[in-house]
């Protein structure tokens, strides 16, 4: 069944936080994460668990290199900034596989506001500063994978495609079962489903045996992301 994490509704868990010394405002919008696991059992690493959350960068800020245990998308929102050797703006879409370093991450003069978007559980960065997670990663059986911007269908499922649709129009997203996952993010405008109206800073999960997601635009018409991950 989706998960739907309207902007509105998440707002009020917006809180400070930080991470190896970076600095920023953190929204939790779906799923737990370091700042809100209340301890016990955590997710294996097998099982698909969505995670989703809104980093907000203060100027000048840099998170290092660093890695996790999931793959992951993130999606600029606000600012600009720079990730390793990448200028990025609103609309930017990255993706790291898990146990694939990248970095770092660098906030521009106005900050820098994105999504980190998950399938699985992660409990944390682990930042490549430490010889220890650098030896983890040696010692990983793993695939390299990263890329940053259009992120064009691949045969394992992986792919990103933005959809503008005019006032009240609808298209139906690719079927889930071909990926481990989709998230929603709502760009600009206002998306309707179940009723409900999503503004923009708004995401939806998709399972893989949920239904084809059906994207149906507001009054004003909506730009909405749509993220898949690979196949494992």
């Amino acid at each position: 069944m989706p998960v739907t994490a309207s902007a509105d509704d998440t707002r009020p868990s917006r809180r400070r936080a930080s991470s190896n010394g970076a600095h920023f405002w953190f929204t939790t919008y779906i799923g737990a994460n370091r700042y809100t696991f209340d301890g016990g059992d955590q997710p294996t690493s097998c099982a698909i668990y969505p995670m989703a959350f809104l980093v907000e960068q203060d100027a000048g800020v840099a998170v290092g290199a660093h890695y996790h245990q999931a793959d992951q998308f993130q999606v600029v929102v606000g600012g600009t900034g720079r990730l390793g050797n990448h200028d990025i703006v609103p609309g930017a879409v990255h993706f790291a596989g898990a146990w694939s370093a990248y970095g770092p991450l660098v906030a521009g003069p106005d900050g820098l506001q994105y999504f980190t978007l998950r399938n699985g559980w992660d409990p944390g960065a682990r930042y490549m500063e430490f010889p220890d997670n650098r030896a983890t990663l040696r010692s990983t059986a793993r695939r390299h994978r990263e890329m940053v911007g259009e992120i064009t269908a691949s045969p394992d499922g992986l792919g990103s495609r933005v959809y503008d649709l005019p006032a009240e129009a609808a298209v139906t997203g690719p079927d889930p079962a071909s990926g481990l996952g989709q998230f929603w993010v709502v760009l600009a405008g206002s998306l309707r489903t179940g009723g409900a109206m999503l503004a923009a800073k708004s995401c939806i999960f998709i399972y893989p045996n949920d239904a084809p997601f059906r994207v149906a635009a507001g009054a004003d018409g909506v730009r909405v992301l749509s993220l898949q991950y690979p196949r494992r």
